[in-house]
């Protein structure tokens, strides 16, 4: 059994040919997929999948790209979409400095006020970094505690080991994959087995070879044969490993 703790599949790309997104994944051994809200609309997108589908696990937040509009309305909708039977988690929540589509400031107070959500409903977080590590790391210290996973890992060793102390979970994308990606190799190297999840943020992120197409959970059996080379070790324990961190921290079944 495998699990993609992180994926979109209420966005557009896959109206189409959901169930057989769905099928071809589960196919491929892979038998959990938790989907990830960015929006108050995909948020409960998730949960209406969730619902549908039995394989299907929700998380809710709003993406720091929307923090601008994130008010106390909002945080009343979030709770209320968290009380959702199959909501396993908070997110995906954070800072977002590459792209600046919400300012610093709207994008800190966002997070905090979901950070504070979840600690009060007692869920974790999936936490969204990208060139912001410094603030992220001081928001989360000044929340602490509560459990996270930092979602497509793509910070550098010192935040790496920052993470780890914190007791966080890190959670490795098909972009492992590319050519130019040894940087983040050395970061699977790195991080212990036992606090490494696998996800594909589908439909973002195709692996080395499928870069034109749209990504899809079935990959994240390549993936994890990745992590098997990377980390040498057998398919096998990658597929244990993994799939026992993300039950225990997403409380699955």
């Amino acid at each position: 059994m495998l699990i993609d703790t992180h994926c979109h599949l209420d966005f557009p790309s896959f109206d189409p040919d959901r169930d057989l997104v769905i099928q071809r994944a589960k196919e491929a051994g892979v038998f959990y997929f938790i989907n990830i809200g960015a929006t108050l609309e995909s948020s409960a997108a998730a949960c209406v999948l969730a619902r549908k589908y039995s394989e299907v696990y929700a998380s809710v937040g709003v993406h720091p790209h929307d923090a601008d509009t994130f008010d106390s309305q909002a945080l009343v909708k979030l709770r209320q979409l968290a009380s959702e039977k199959k909501v396993v988690a908070i997110g995906e929540i954070g800072l977002d400095y590459y792209r600046n589509l919400s300012t610093p400031d709207n994008q800190k107070q966002a997070f905090f006020k979901q950070i504070e959500l979840a600690k009060d409903l007692k869920l974790p977080l999936v936490i969204h970094s990208r060139q912001a590590e410094k603030d992220v790391m001081q928001i989360l210290k000044s929340a602490f505690p509560f459990r996270a996973v930092v979602h497509c890992f793509s910070g550098d060793e010192s935040f790496l080991k920052d993470c780890l102390d914190c007791g966080f979970f890190i959670s490795y994308t098909c972009n492992i994959t590319y050519k130019k990606a040894q940087g983040l190799r050395e970061m699977v190297r790195l991080t212990p087995l036992d606090r490494l999840m696998l996800e594909t943020d589908a439909p973002y992120l195709s692996p080395e070879g499928f870069r034109s197409q749209r990504n899809e959970p079935l990959q994240i059996k390549l993936l994890a044969n990745q992590v098997s080379q990377i980390k040498g070790v057998s398919f096998a324990e990658i597929e244990e490993q993994t799939t026992q961190n993300a039950k225990e921290f997403f409380k699955l079944p």
